[in-house]
């Protein structure tokens, strides 16, 4: 066994058993609430124990708790139902930690200000989408390279340190990062990037800082479906990712941060689903409680209830999840805002409140299914060549070529090289090798696609010959995959 890899299966046997995940709302309306009693109450109804509320950092203030009021009452009333509070931070002014070259420092100083006044909150989600322009900018700069991910890489390290600096057991939950974003730095609205290139981009700007302590103890991340009327298991394409594609999610954390200070999967980082949810169409009954149009699609309420049991029912057997929160608990009466509460904006359940509640319960005995086991690939994921083809080839034939594909994007390098080949030159496949190949082509592979290749027109000269690919993965040159034809004749 390769030293590296007996060092890593070490520390897969000495890392303790992650605990089940655990289960809330993440919704402010407890915060708010004049009878915030009730609203935990509910909550704990429901089988759940945690509650994520969101604390806004106004630059003009930086030291200032905008609504410590309700947070004085809010906290004990959580307490008294047995909800834990996590605490959200972020700015509502997506360049608001842009704009000054102390704001990073300053929003540093303001999570250390509110771990010393609330020392019983000890879980803080650092950040919300910073891969969305709607939350954080500039994404790009104007020559189209991604800015904001090395410019998040500086906050995040700030609050790491500050608020372990108040107590070494508070845990930091990184991002809150969406799974959506579409990597185009020139569009006309919503210039995003995609939460495998973020994470990508992040792993680079730490690696170049030099920082050996770690980032983050868990990555917040918010897997929305890509409509409302998808099912969970329906997922998004790559790069993006629905809950059912943390898979991704878990090696981009790979391919950025292995051998460096910050954990991966696989060194015990989990993942914490801090919000996630499904609009859900409003009876007629229940139409008077709200206001405005609704301006998207939304599920009706029995599909709404049965992928929230997927949900919990996903989270429980995966043991990289910490968590999983449902965004809200009871709906927002505009119609132009979310509905995806378990309660209606008049107060009248949901099919999906009782769902939920028997889900969470029969969740926290443990998986009813089977336990989601994940490694790192070391190769381009479902990479793979359709060489179909006839042992015997017409000497005439000027056409060559064929199908590839992979799960990932991936450029790739082909060859047609003459039997008997050095099997060392078609592992290698590199440009040195390439000048003992017949013909050659190289290119990129979309993610999920399957192009055919084709090699320059030629004839071949009669005897042996066969295909061969390297694919490598865009996201980590590191990771390579070969496939080779069987032989095949000319002639």
């Amino acid at each position: 066994m390769l030293v590296g890899a007996a060092i890593t299966y070490v520390l897969l046997l000495a890392a303790p058993a992650a605990q089940a995940a655990r289960f809330g709302i993440a919704d402010d309306a407890g915060k708010y609430a004049e009878g915030n009693a009730s609203f935990f109450r509910q909550v704990r109804a429901l089988g759940m124990t945690e509650n994520r509320i969101s604390i806004h950092w106004q630059p003009d203030r930086p030291r200032t708790i905008v609504d410590k009021s309700f947070l004085d009452h809010a906290l004990p009333a959580a307490r008294a139902q047995g909800i834990r509070v996590v605490f959200h931070v972020f700015a509502l002014s997506p360049t608001a930690l842009t704009a000054s070259p102390s704001a990073s420092e300053e929003f540093a100083e303001f999570l250390e200000l509110l771990a010393r006044t609330y020392p019983q909150v000890r879980e803080y989600v650092v950040g919300n989408e910073p891969n969305q322009p709607r939350f954080w900018r500039p994404q790009f700069t104007t020559s189209g390279r991604g800015t904001a991910a090395a410019a998040y890489v500086e906050l995040l390290a700030r609050a790491y340190d500050s608020l372990k600096d108040v107590d070494p057991g508070i845990r930091v939950i990184g991002l809150g990062l969406s799974g959506r974003g579409n990597d185009l730095p020139f569009a006309r609205s919503n210039a995003s990037s995609s939460p495998v290139r973020f994470l990508r981009d992040l792993g680079a700007a730490y690696r170049a800082s030099g920082r050996t302590a770690p980032l983050m103890d868990e990555l917040g991340v918010h897997p929305y479906p890509r409509s409302d009327l998808d099912s969970v298991l329906a997922g998004d394409r790559w790069p993006r990712a629905g809950l059912i594609n943390l898979a991704r999610i878990k090696q981009a954390l790979w391919d950025a941060f292995a051998g460096t200070g910050q954990p991966t999967v696989e060194r015990g980082l989990r993942l914490r689903i801090d919000e996630i949810g499904w609009q859900a169409l409003v009876p007629a009954s229940s139409r008077s409680a709200y206001f405005g149009r609704e301006t998207s699609a939304a599920t009706s309420e029995r599909a709404q209830a049965a992928n929230y049991a997927k949900l919990i029912e996903l989270a429980a057997c995966d043991p990289s999840i910490s968590a999983l929160y449902l965004l809200h608990l009871k709906d927002d009466p505009d119609l132009e805002r979310f509905q995806s509460g378990l309660l209606r904006a008049d107060g009248t359940a949901r099919p999906a409140r009782a769902t939920v509640r028997r889900s969470v319960t029969r969740a926290r005995r443990g998986c009813a299914g089977k336990m989601v086991a994940w490694r790192h690939a070391k190769g381009v994921v479902r990479a793979g060549a359709s060489f179909t083809q006839r042992r015997q080839q017409p000497r005439a034939r000027r056409d060559w070529g064929f199908s590839v594909t992979a799960a990932e994007e991936a450029t790739y390098s082909a060859a047609i090289f003459r039997l008997p080949a050095a099997k060392g030159t078609v592992r290698r496949l590199t440009s040195r090798s390439s000048q003992q190949a017949i013909a050659t082509t190289e290119g990129l592979i979309r993610a999920g696609w399957k192009p055919r290749l084709r090699f320059p027109a030629q004839r071949l000269r009669p005897g042996r010959y066969i295909y061969a690919v390297r694919f490598r993965a865009t996201m980590n040159q590191r990771r390579t995959s070969l496939r080779v034809s069987r032989p095949f004749a000319v002639g």
